[in-house]
C-alpha cells in the first residue's frame, strides 16, 4: 500500500526551486560549486520550540559556507555544520544529548568523504564536546596510512577507548555535567518517574516513552550533507541517541552505511550522492538506510526513488517486519555536470537536486548555497490524517550551482 505523501507541497517546492525561477537563475552565477543542507532531526518538533530548531539550521549552513568561501571542501564544511549542531542546547547532540539509565551523555557520530570514501565513527563516547571531531581525526589518521609495526589504523572506536584516543590525539576532554543542559536534566529525570510508574502498572504502557512529549528529545539525531567547488560530496551525522538508553548502546549515527553516506560519482553516467539520516537507531541499523537511499538515487527521477527507498526499503521492509511503528527521516543530495558544462569549457556547471523525507511527525531542516545571505528553513510535517511511523512526507528542490569563466 502506497503511504501518504505530501507531494503537492514537494511539487510547490520543485517548482520553486527549479531554473525557471528568479531564485534559481541567481544561482546559475554562483561563484564557486556548493551547498550545505542540515538537518535538526526527525522527531516532534513543537511549535513553541520551532523557532529555536529553525535557528540551530541556519547558524550550521552559515558556518560551513563560510568555510567553503574561504577555500575549504566539503569534508571541512561538513564539520563545521556538525560543531555548529552539537553545540547547540537545542538538539540531541553533543552538549545537551539525553541522558542514559545512568544520567550519563554517550553520543554517537560518524563522517564518510564522497572522493576518498573514507569513513570514521565513534560510539558511545564521554567526556568529549564534539564527537564529530573525534570521527573527522579518525578519517584523516586512516588516510596516513598504517601505523608502526604494520597495524592498521581504527576508523570506529567506542566507549572509553574512543575518549583515551582522542585526548591522545589533541581533543580536549569535556566534564558531561559541562554538557548536561536543564532541558537534557529535566527529560531524564521525567522519563526516569515514567519508567518507574511503568513497573509498578506491570508494562502496558511501554510505549509511553515515544509520545509526543519525548519524541523531539529522542530521536533528534543531526546531520548534514555538502557538494563544495570541485564536486566533491560528504555527509555526517551526530547523536546523543535516544533517551534513558540502556549504557553502551551505539545507535544508527556510527554504524557504517547506516547514519550517513557519501560518494562521488566515478563515472559520468552516475550522481554523487550524500545522505544522513535520523530517527529510530535500531530501525536505520537493521535497514542501512543511508546507503539504501544512496544507491537509489541513481535512478532518473530522485523523489521518486527514494519514495520507494523509504516505502520499500524502510517502512516496508522485511528487516522490519513486525514492527508497526518505523520511525526514521532522510536527507539526501545529489548532483551531476549539467549538460552544457559537458559541451564548453567556458561553463562548469551542478545540478544538485536536494530532498528530504520522514516517517516521524516532523523534521527540522535548513539548506544553503554560496550566492546565499542566509540559510532557508523549513519544519516539514506529514501531512494531515497521517500516521507516524506508517506515512511519510517527501519534499525537496533543484537548483543549478556554477559560474563561467572570464
Amino acid at each position: 500500500e502506497i503511504p501518504q505523501v505530501s507531494w503537492m507541497l514537494y511539487r510547490q517546492n520543485y517548482r520553486l526551486l527549479t531554473a525557471e525561477e528568479p531564485h534559481c537563475k541567481k544561482q546559475t552565477e554562483c561563484i564557486l560549486f556548493l551547498m550545505i543542507f542540515t538537518s535538526s532531526g526527525a522527531g516532534y518538533h513543537s511549535e513553541s520550540k520551532a523557532k529555536e530548531y529553525k535557528h540551530a539550521c541556519k547558524r550550521a549552513c552559515q558556518k560551513a559556507v563560510d568555510r567553503l568561501r574561504a577555500g575549504g571542501l566539503a569534508l571541512e564544511a561538513v564539520t563545521a555544520a556538525l560543531i555548529e549542531l552539537e553545540d547547540s542546547p537545542f538538539t540531541n547532540a553533543g552538549t545537551g544529548s539525553n541522558l542514559n539509565l545512568s544520567g550519563e551523555i554517550e553520543c554517537d557520530a560518524s563522517i564518510m568523504d564522497g572522493k576518498s570514501l573514507n569513513y570514521g565513527a565513534v560510539g558511545a563516547l564521554s567526556g568529549i564536546k564534539n564527537p564529530v571531531l573525534v570521527a573527522r581525526r579518525l578519517l584523516s589518521e586512516t588516510q596516513k596510512g598504517k601505523l608502526s609495526a604494520g597495524r592498521i589504523p581504527p576508523c570506529f572506536l567506542v566507549g572509553k577507548g574512543a575518549e583515551q584516543w582522542a585526548i591522545s590525539h589533541g581533543i580536549p576532554a569535556c566534564p558531561t555535567e559541562k554538557m548536561t543542559t536543564k532541558f537534557s536534566l529535566s527529560g531524564y529525570k521525567r522519563n526516569k518517574r515514567k519508567m518507574e510508574l511503568a513497573e509498578q502498572v506491570e508494562t502496558k504502557r511501554k510505549r509511553q516513552l515515544c509520545g509526543h512529549e519525548n519524541n523531539s528529545a529522542c530521536l533528534d539525531t543531526v546531520g548534514a550533507v555538502v557538494v563544495d567547488r570541485e564536486g566533491n560530496v560528504a555527509a555526517a551525522v551526530s547523536s546523543g541517541g535516544l533517551a534513558m538508553k540502556h549504557p553502551g548502546r551505539v545507535g544508527q549515527a556510527a554504524h557504517y552505511g547506516c547514519g550517513c553516506w557519501a560518494e562521488n560519482a566515478r563515472d559520468v553516467s552516475l550522481y554523487s550522492t550524500a545522505v544522513s539520516t535520523s530517527g529510530s537507531g535500531e530501525h536505520l541499523i537493521r535497514t542501512m538506510l543511508a546507503r539504501e537511499c544512496s544507491t537509489a538515487m541513481q535512478a532518473e527521477n530522485a523523489h521518486q526513488a527514494l519514495l520507494e527507498a523509504m516505502q520499500n526499503k524502510f517502512i516496508s521492509s522485511p528487516f522490519l517486519a513486525g514492527e508497526d511503528c518505523v520511525l526514521g527521516g532522510v536527507i539526501v543530495l545529489r548532483c551531476c555536470t549539467c549538460g552544457e558544462a559537458q559541451r564548453s569549457e567556458d561553463i562548469q556547471a551542478l545540478l544538485v537536486e536536494f530532498l528530504w523525507s520522514h516517517t516521524t511527525e516532523s523534521m527540522c531542516v535548513g539548506y544553503m548555497s554560496a550566492q546565499d545571505s542566509k540559510a532557508r528553513t523549513h519544519i516539514s510535517r506529514l501531512p494531515p490524517g497521517a500516521v507516524a511511523g506508517q506515512s511519510l512526507a517527501i519534499e525537496g528542490g533543484v537548483c543549478r550551482l556554477g559560474t563561467v569563466s572570464d
